[in-house]
This record gives structure tokens, sequence and C-alpha cells, in this order.
């Protein structure tokens, strides 16, 4: 009998397995609150186990969001709905952003850590943006067929859309507003702006 110990599945379900307790540490008590041993210790194994997948704390918090946040991209992709390829990507971005802004992990990031985020937005891009682009840039190429999107740098567009897009993940929360003598702001309404932004945007 072959065994399947070290084979690459095996070797998948053990890290995954791991990154979801530093996901449950993280839902916790926070990013900047979870070491390697509290993982450890979540997950019954040793910390020179976690050690041996992961050298520090960053490296796994890359790969752990990287995991989470990309997987919500790929599933917008999979539900998005509409009858041109723009119709389509528009629909996908808009619950994509709404899933990421409600991602219990990405929540609390914000919630307790917000700090961890910022040289993402004004720095250097990390493994979690360039999957994205990457998904993005090639969803754009596959529906240039069609004639529904703006002709212009598959690259250029994605990576100006992910901009536009920023404020309405981030900071979304910061400008609702309950019902009052100055109107209602609702997540809905903002998402309604999103989806004609991304539209006009991308548009011929």
């Amino acid at each position: 009998m072959t065994s399947t110990r070290n084979s690459p599945s095996a070797r998948n379900n053990a890290e995954d397995a791991l990154l979801d307790a530093a996901r449950e540490c993280v839902l916790a008590v926070g990013l900047r609150r979870t070491t390697l041993t509290d993982v450890a210790r979540r997950a019954g194994v040793s910390r020179m186990t976690m050690y041996r997948r992961w050298p520090d704390m960053a490296t796994l918090m890359a790969d752990l969001m990287t995991r989470e946040w990309t997987a919500l991209v790929i599933d917008a992709e999979a539900e998005a709905e509409g009858d041109t390829a723009r119709e389509r990507i528009v629909d996908g971005l808009v619950r994509g952003a709404r899933a990421l802004r409600r991602h219990a992990m990405f929540r609390r990031v914000v919630e307790l850590d917000p700090e961890v985020l910022v040289p993402y937005l004004v720095d250097r891009r990390g493994g979690v943006q360039d999957a994205i682009l990457d998904h993005l840039v090639s969803w754009i190429k596959g529906g240039e067929a069609d004639g529904s999107l703006r002709r212009q740098d598959p690259v250029l567009l994605a990576r100006s859309a992910i901009l536009a897009m920023h404020g309405f993940v981030i900071s979304a929360g910061t400008m609702l507003e309950p019902a009052g003598l100055d109107g209602e702001v609702t997540e809905d309404g903002l998402d309604d702006e999103l989806r004609l932004l991304l539209d006009r945007f991308f548009r011929p």
C-alpha cells in the first residue's frame, strides 16, 4: 500500500489545519496578539511543527490572508451574474467587496489592528492584492471579445478598479448613516453606487 503521509493532499490538509488554528486565534485576540506558540497550542502541535512551515508570524499571516481573502474573489466570480462580460465583472467585484467587508477575520483586523493594513494601502502591494489583480486581469482579458469592455490595457484597468474599491471595502463603515434629517446611507446604497461607478468605468 502506498503511503499518503507525504502526499501533496496530506501536506495541504495539515497546513490548512494549522491555518484554521491561526484564524481562530486572530478571531479570539486579534492579529498582533497572536503568536506562533498560540497557534501551535490551539492546533495541538509542537512549536517546531509551526516553525518548520513558517519562520515567523508575518509569513504565517500572509499565507492565512492570501488563503482567506483570495478565495472570496474566486467565489464572487463563480457567482457573478450578467449578460455581458462587463456586467459579470462588475457584479463579481461588488460581490467580492461585500464579502471581504463582512469577512469575520477582515473585520477583526480592521477593528483591532487596522495599522496592519496601512503599508498595503500606501507603500506596497501584498500577496493578496497581487493574487486578486492577477485574477481580475485574466477575467478582463477573457471578456474582451464581446465588446462590452472599454479598450484599455487590462493591467491598468484592473489596478485602477482595485484602487477605486479600496475605500468601499476598508472605509465603508465610516460613511454609513442611520436614517435621520440628513437622509440615510446604507451598505446596500454604497454597493449600488460602487456598481454604478465600476459599470461606467468599464463601459466603452
